[in-house]
């Protein structure tokens, strides 16, 4: 049996009450079958773990004070189980046995009244799909519509709706019919109350703006949909593996920031693996669903007959390092489940029981580790048995951790119990996508996409202490976790967005480890600090000496003389204290030390420029280049921003005048006559291929080619004069970005993953979106269609931040200068309208752009600025008209 599909009328519905008690209001004479008259399959009503239930009450319901003790029963066991009740009152009387145990809407309210409990579940992250209502007369005789036809509002559609009442001439469409009066209701209750006892797997609401789906997917898709359905929270994430052994899997837990070994074999150590199930035999196909709106991965095996395997997990958002699964399937397959906790491959791992609890500890080589505790409950329903698994993790990054901080993330876990910790969950959310959110009106696959990004971008983060955030999160072992600029310039200003608190934690990482990156300078003889192009656990340079490239060993030189990363990491610094409105007291040390590195590193010829020689810039497909424009522009905005915060980091007035007359001087290889930036001195000279010469992109032309081929040309891994125009557009000549995108962009491989989303960003702000969306898709597509044959290394998180920036910086336009949050939208023409939710300067935002206004909410005062018109300060709604 698979998951109905819960699209369209066919699950819509509402319910009212009428009809005889049932002659005993024991739970056991429910739970015995169900009553007459009653429409079942099997022993099951609904056959569906509910998260709310509603029930149209009829005040002159027969036998009413017998009914109303059996309801209240019932209501108040759901009730504890964390299940939502709402009667629905006809003529505004509800008995006081219910009124402490549920909420009341009046149903002459109308429409409305529907309306009204689904935007209340909705702000609790319940979904039409996870609520059942309960009535008795949606039809009229004359096949008029009921009393209770008024809740079948086109919002319900995903709702199961259940008529217990006679309804002599049918019910509507998507209604359904099982009758039993009371009896019926009472039985309908006491399926909720026993499922939720017995630790039956709750529903998902397979809202199609929310959810990703995956059937039958082969072993190396499967590699991939591991990836894709990660799921995480606090620093801890668990890959979306299977539950069962299977060929190729590889289950994983990663906590951010806790490696093992040392020097460039540094890599994540995984921790015990809490998801593991024996199951006899194993499912042979599924069917996998993460909800993005609530942060649960749910899976159905696919298979004739009842009870399927069905699973559904979360990572706890509400109790940070906790996770939790349930499972079931027929007790025959489900005899030994087997411990909650087991050993990744290859890592040293102790275990034991203690206080009732499984507990387990990886450790590393290191002196750290990742410690977990487990408590499992198995129950039988019937033919099922169910697996109830609550586990905590504990993991740090400086020393072997103790067992307690997990003992007691999990005692505070198991207490609350799995149904509260999923309404929790599901509450939790609801606040974040409030907050939070991208609308595509016209193009649902994008927002659905955009949403994927921002929900895996929180999976992979923390506000607490400090985080390293590798380049493929903690979704894969891609790359050992080792933390590049991805982190600062493409998942940053998204992070600041969503979750200011994780980006500054993002922000801690580095200034800790300002010394090892000041000794890095030493170590070349500069002054300053110097940031690794490949960092781990200590912030000293783990960049690899070579690598696997074409079937050949090649030479890594990255590590050596990718020298960018140390501007990039003072941009970084710079937008969080100017996004967040915070300011630069915090990060002005790491603004000085990182100009007063570039000064020294800066080199004077006879006429009195400066130039930076033998680098390698973001394309990297040319190395050992001069004056690369990229490097230089943003040593040159480092210079003047640590001039900028020189007094808050105590540098003298001298040193900081130098720093600005060093920016003046340093060249950029820009030509007046042509609007372009030389990507490098002498590039212009290179063969001048152009990338549809050779291939479609994106393609890694250095592979199709040859490294040396391809250094001899003109074309390029990534934007890299662009990524000065996206980075620092005040820093470039005005109207330069036209000319010089029509230049390189026609040169670019896009053989990064870093790539597709900023260009479509750039494209957006050169006024030309709907070239932009066209490469936003691509984008967009990276780890969903698995464009590069990686995603099963883990997510390409630049891709994921980079997306987001295409859409708001490009396409909105936002930006903020001097504490003005500014925009300027480009649409794409296909798109209807867009809105996004956000955090910035201290206040929740949302901007709603149309073609022809901009409408712009914010909870708190907010200077705001459009093209051609002054700053204006804003609080609550405002609407700026498009010029023209």
């Amino acid at each position: 049996m698979t998951v109905p599909e819960t699209t369209g009328d066919a699950q819509r519905g509402s319910i009212g009450l009428a009809g005889d008690p049932a002659a005993s209001g024991s739970r056991a004479a429910a739970l015995a079958g169900p009553p007459p008259g009653v429409v079942a399959a099997g022993d099951v009503l609904t056959g569906r773990t509910f998260a709310a239930v509603t029930i149209a009450w009829r005040a002159a319901a027969p036998h009413r004070r017998q009914l109303v003790s059996a309801v209240g029963r019932r209501v108040a066991s759901l009730r504890a189980s964390g299940v939502d009740v709402t009667v629905i009152s006809r003529d505004g009387s509800v008995p006081a046995e219910l009124l402490a145990g549920c909420r009341v809407t009046r149903a002459d309210a109308g429409p409305e009244a529907m309306r009204g409990i689904l935007a209340v579940l909705a702000r609790r992250g319940v979904g039409p799909g996870l609520l059942l209502v309960v009535g008795s007369e949606f039809s009229a005789p004359g096949g008029k519509p009921g009393p209770d036809a008024v809740l079948l509002v086109s919002e319900a559609a995903r709702v199961t709706a259940v008529s217990v009442g006679p309804e002599p001439d049918g019910v509507p469409a998507g209604v359904v019919h099982a009758g039993g009066g009371a009896r019926g209701l009472l039985a309908l209750l006491d399926e909720q109350v026993r499922r939720h006892a017995r630790q039956r797997v709750p529903a998902v609401d397979e809202d199609p703006e929310w959810i990703l789906c995956e059937t039958g997917a082969g072993p190396l898709r499967r590699r991939v949909t591991e990836a894709l359905f990660t799921l995480g929270a606090g620093g801890v994430a668990t890959r979306g593996s299977v539950e069962e052994a299977a060929a190729g899997a590889q289950p994983m837990v990663l906590a951010a920031g806790v490696y093992d070994e040392t020097g460039p074999g540094q890599h994540l150590l995984p921790g015990p693996v809490w998801t593991g199930l024996t199951v006899e035999p194993a499912p042979a196909g599924d069917r996998r669903v993460l909800d993005l709106r609530t942060g649960v991965l749910e899976r159905t095996e696919l298979r004739d007959g009842p009870c399927p395997l069905r699973t559904l997990r979360l990572a706890s958002i509400t109790i940070p390092g906790v996770v939790a699964m349930r499972a079931e399937a027929p007790a025959a397959r489900l005899r030994r489940p087997g411990r909650p906790l087991r050993r990744p491959p290859g890592i040293k791992m102790a275990a034991g029981r203690e206080d009732g609890m499984h507990w387990a500890r990886t450790d590393a080589n290191t002196g750290v580790g990742i410690a977990a505790g487990a408590v499992q409950r198995i129950r039988r329903d019937g033919p099922v048995r169910t697996v109830q698994r609550v586990a905590a993790y504990a993991g740090n990054g400086r020393y072997r951790p103790g067992l307690r901080p997990a003992a007691d993330a999990l005692r505070a876990a198991d207490s609350a119990g799995f149904d509260r910790l999923l309404a929790d969950q599901r509450a939790a959310w609801a606040r974040r996508w409030d907050a939070v959110d991208v609308q595509v009106r016209g193009d649902p696959q994008a927002q659905l996409a955009l949403r994927f990004a921002l929900f895996q971008l929180w999976c992979a983060i923390k506000d607490r202490g400090e985080l390293a955030v590798g380049a493929r999160g903690l979704s894969g072992t891609g790359y050992s976790g080792h933390v590049f600029w991805d982190a600062d310039v493409f998942m940053l200003p998204v992070v600041a967005a969503m979750d200011p608190g994780a980006a500054g934690a993002m922000i801690r990482y580095r200034l800790r480890r300002l010394d090892a990156a000041r000794a890095r300078a030493r170590a070349v003889g500069l002054r300053g600090v110097r940031f690794p192009w490949e960092s781990a656990a200590t912030g000293e340079d783990v960049t690899p000496r070579s690598c696997w490239l074409g079937g050949q060993r090649a030479p890594v030189l990255t590590g050596q003389l990718e020298e960018h990363i140390t501007a990039d990491v003072a941009w970084a610094a710079a937008h969080y204290a100017s996004w967040t409105g915070l300011g630069t007291p915090a990060v002005a040390p790491l603004l000085a030390e990182t100009a007063r590195y570039w000064a020294s590193r800066c080199r004077l010829d006879a006429a009195g420029h400066a130039h930076i020689d033998g680098v390698i810039g973001p394309d990297e497909y040319h190395e050992r280049v001069d004056d690369n424009a990229f490097t230089n522009v943003m040593a040159r905005w480092n210079l003047r921003a640590g001039a900028d915060a020189a007094g808050r980091a105590g540098i003298a007035p001298a040193e900081a005048r130098r720093w600005r007359e060093l920016a003046d001087r340093l060249v950029d290889g820009y030509d007046p006559a042509t609007g372009r930036y030389e990507q490098f001195a002498g590039f212009f000279g290179l063969e001048p291929l152009l990338i549809n010469d050779v291939a479609a992109p994106p393609v890694a032309a250095d592979l199709l080619l040859g490294r040396a081929r391809v250094a001899r040309s003109q074309l390029i891994k990534q934007p890299d004069v662009l990524m000065a125009h996206h980075l620092v557009p005040d820093q470039v000549e005005p109207g330069s970005l036209g000319p010089n995108l029509d230049y390189y962009d026609p040169r670019t491989a896009h053989g990064s993953s870093l790539s597709l989303a900023i260009t479509a960003s750039l494209l957006a702000r050169a006024g030309r979106p709907d070239e932009a969306l066209a490469m936003l898709r691509m984008a967009l597509a990276l780890d969903l269609d698995d464009l590069t044959g990686m995603t099963g290394a883990g997510l390409h998180m630049a891709d994921l931040g980079g997306v987001w920036q295409a859409v708001a910086v490009g396409m909105a336009g936002v930006r903020v200068r001097a504490g003005v949050l500014t925009v300027d939208p480009r649409l794409p023409s296909a798109w209807d309208g867009l809105q996004l939710r956000f955090r910035c300067l201290g206040r929740k935002v949302q901007l709603d752009i149309t073609p022809d206004r901009t409408e712009i909410w914010a909870d708190a005062p907010l200077a705001v600025a459009l093209p051609e018109q002054a700053p204006r300060m804003v609080t609550g709604t405002a609407t700026f008209r498009a010029a023209g």
